[in-house]
């Protein structure tokens, strides 16, 4: 069994998310407040042991490791060559843009959506945005197609899709995303996944995660899977990622676009990933039946007490997304701010306000001290 229960003292460690706002509670960014797997940290003291800390690269347990994971968990068969690594999915994100726009063109996202989605096509000069909403159907946010096909132009050529989506908490299903790879073939585009939350689903059996490369394979000239431990198992700090592109021109087009503008991955992002994918499934586990708890927590808590707030219901990630709109307040996150000390993410940042974002991913008694806090100053 792994203690998610102790509460471990952050601040003064030089940390986002506490050391930020030190004046404020933060339940905001995407940062567990739990200890990583034990067998992460065993790894990086072992590598530290080898008092050289001079350049690295991939070695060879760790490409087996993460190949043995996309095979096991994600249900694709790929070779060494179509790993790219990457010190972290949102340089991925701004290299695709880099990789496959030019002045005039346009990139296409659905909103919500996670922030540097929305900014990302300002790493390229002259570069247009298309949000276009999520809808809700059947009391399900889903991608609203129609409003796609009204909204794109000759000139999109990225559309970046958030997979399980951030922060709505969706598990997109397989026929979602057929059709979504239809449109890109379609309009002439590449689609971009970025499946970093894909390990934190609740339920695997009801909805399954579908990687965009287990989608047919006449879609793959056109998919770049953007994939990390770092959310998983509390490592985003490390900086570790990579993507899967298995079509070689497209592959080519990606690594190009680096020139000298990313930075080298640290050997102990190298060892802290392959001790993930390797020793660190039991942990998952136990991870997310605490999560699965504390999401039920939060939905009874604010039910009984808060009813005017709107929760979703999360099929993955640990962050949920509030309606407050029926609250009354111009601006939730600034209220919760001023009045309950409270640092959450403001829903404007996403692309819709009158929302919050809210991390459940910590002790439980440190979630209950944040609900009593946002309920005291409704």
């Amino acid at each position: 069994m792994y203690d998610f229960d102790t509460i471990i003292p952050r601040r003064g460690t030089g940390n986002i998310k506490y050391d930020r706002r030190p004046d404020l509670d933060p339940f905001w960014v995407a940062d567990m407040d739990f200890a990583s797997a034990p067998q992460i940290t065993e790894a990086i003291i072992r590598r530290a042991q080898h008092p050289i800390y001079g350049y690295a690269q991939a070695h060879q347990g760790l490409i087996e490791a993460t190949c043995g994971y996309l095979s096991q968990r994600q249900k694709i068969s790929v070779d060494e060559k179509s790993l790219v690594w990457l010190g972290g999915l949102v340089p991925a994100l701004s290299l695709a843009v880099r990789a496959f726009c030019s002045p005039g063109d346009a990139v296409m996202v659905c909103t919500p959506s996670y922030p540097p989605f929305l900014g990302v096509h300002h790493d390229s000069a002259n570069l247009d945005l298309i949000s276009v909403p999520h809808c809700m159907v059947d009391g399900r946010w889903t991608i609203d197609f129609a409003a796609m096909e009204s909204a794109v132009t000759e000139k999109t050529r990225i559309f970046l899709l958030s997979n399980p989506q951030n922060p709505l908490g969706r598990v997109f299903t397989r026929q979602e995303l057929i059709e979504l790879a239809e449109f890109c073939r379609r309009y002439d585009m590449i689609l971009v996944s970025d499946e970093i939350h894909c390990d934190l689903i609740f339920d695997e059996q009801a909805t399954p995660h579908i990687c965009a490369h287990s989608l047919p394979e006449i879609y793959h000239d056109r998919i770049i899977t953007l994939l990390s431990p770092s959310k998983t198992y509390n490592i985003a700090g490390i900086g570790i990622a990579y993507a899967v592109i298995t079509d070689d021109s497209l592959r080519r087009r990606f690594s190009a676009a680096r020139g000298h503008s990313l930075a080298e991955i640290s050997t102990f992002g190298y060892y802290a990933a392959e001790a993930a994918y390797r020793h660190c499934e039991p942990w998952r586990r136990e991870m997310i039946a605490y999560l699965t708890k504390n999401q039920e927590i939060l939905h009874e808590f604010l039910a009984a007490h808060a009813e005017k707030l709107q929760v979703n219901h999360n099929q993955a990630t640990y962050l949920t997304w509030i309606d407050c709109r029926a609250c009354g307040l111009e601006n939730p996150a600034l209220h919760f701010e001023q009045k309950a000390k409270l640092f959450l993410s403001d829903g404007a940042f996403f692309g819709m306000k009158g929302f919050v974002r809210f991390n459940f991913a910590c002790p439980q008694s440190r979630l209950l001290e944040g609900l009593e806090k946002m309920v005291a100053v409704l």
